[in-house]
Formats: structure tokens, sequence, C-alpha cells
């Protein structure tokens, strides 16, 4: 989410990482740019992390606990910290093919193309609607789906949401479209927990919380 509404701009401390189910880690930060807090996930087993923002506490626990081999983008404006852990760690950033048109800068990333398997086992799965490289990212090892910018959590314990109107093209289009992309996941994905990238996660209820959005 490049942007952001006055609704979200009030800036919540951070949290470490700490897991939040068997093999999963959630951290979140402030981002630099956009004034909000984001979320963050990593999968020491599959030496995976998804969206990093830079953790409040540093990176030493991820040089601890094994360090990634992989950063995973659910879409391209997710970047956020990927360039720190490829200094440091000399991981590998992927971002679906789409959304390579961001990377103007040097920005060390690789593409990889919806129905991939990725490092980990991890599947890509297509959302589109919001932007062409909105993407799902399934964790069958951790029975996990990890979202980007379609569905967004305003407040811990709340229920999904869509992002403002003024961050749609056409909104009512865009959120059929992702309805439509959501149904089809819970329906067809098995998870329990669904991993957001603007918003606290679902732990355990996360595919009855998407389907219940969906419709």
């Amino acid at each position: 989410m490049p942007r952001t509404s006055s609704r979200s701009r009030a800036v919540r401390p951070g949290s470490a990482v700490e897991e939040i189910a068997p093999g999963i880690w959630h951290w979140s930060a402030a981002h630099p740019r956009i004034g909000i807090v984001v979320h963050s996930y990593y999968l020491p087993e599959e030496q995976v992390v998804i969206d990093p923002i830079g953790p409040p506490d540093g990176f030493d626990f991820f040089a601890e606990h094994g360090p990634p081999t992989d950063v995973l983008l659910t879409n391209r404006h997710h970047y956020r910290a990927s360039g720190d852990f490829v200094e440091r760690f000399g991981a590998t950033v992927r971002c679906v093919g789409a959304g390579m048109h961001e990377f103007t800068h040097g920005e060390p990333v690789e593409p990889f193309e919806f129905g991939d398997e990725l490092a980990g086992g991890i599947v890509a799965h297509e959302v589109g609607g919001i932007c062409p490289d909105e993407t799902a990212l399934h964790i069958p090892a951790r029975g996990a789906l990890a979202l980007a910018d379609g569905a967004v959590r305003w407040e811990d314990g709340g229920a999904l949401a869509f992002v403002p109107d003024q961050f749609m093209d056409e909104p009512e289009r865009t959120k059929q479209r992702l309805r439509d992309a959501y149904r089809r996941l819970a329906a067809e994905v098995e998870f329990e927990h669904l991993l957001l990238a603007h918003g606290e996660p679902f732990v355990g209820n996360g595919r009855e919380a998407l389907r219940a959005f969906a419709g």
C-alpha cells in the first residue's frame, strides 16, 4: 500500500519478532515513508521472510535463528527493508513479474510467476484486482496464506476491510474482483492462518475470516 489515509496515520509502536503459530514468526514496525505500522513474517525452517520491514530490535535475531535465504514480496510496494536482508544475509528478493517495473534503482529483485512454487514449497497465487501484481502466498507446511493490500485489518481483533476508495481506480469493480479472488482462495486452498501485510494476523481462524470477507 504506497500511501495511506488520515484514518490510519496514527503510528503505534512496533512489535518484537515472536512466534504466533508453529514455524511462523511475526513482527511489526512503523514504515519510514508512509508513517504507519506494517507487518512482516519469518519462516525459519523455510529460511524465508515475507514483506520485511526493519525489525525494531535489529537483525541479530535472524542471524541467531537461521539467516533467511529468500525474501518474498506479496506485491511490488512491499520491498520495505528487503535490501537490508540482501546486504546482511545475501538473501534473494523475489516479486511476481507483473510488478518488476517498480524496481528501477538497482534493487536486486528476481521475478516469479503466478503458479510458481517458491522457496520452502510456498506457492504464488494470483489475486489482482487492486493491482496486477497483487499476490497471495500459500505456505502449505505452516497452514498459512499471506496477503498483500487487498484486505487489511484496521484494528487489532477487528474484521477484514478494504483500503479507502481513493486508493482504487474503480472501487466497486476492484472490490468485486478482490472478493472473487478471495472466495476462490478460501474454497480451494487449505490454510488456518491469514498473514496480513497491513494489520495483525488471524491465527487459527484465517480461512473463516477470509471466507466471511469475500461473502
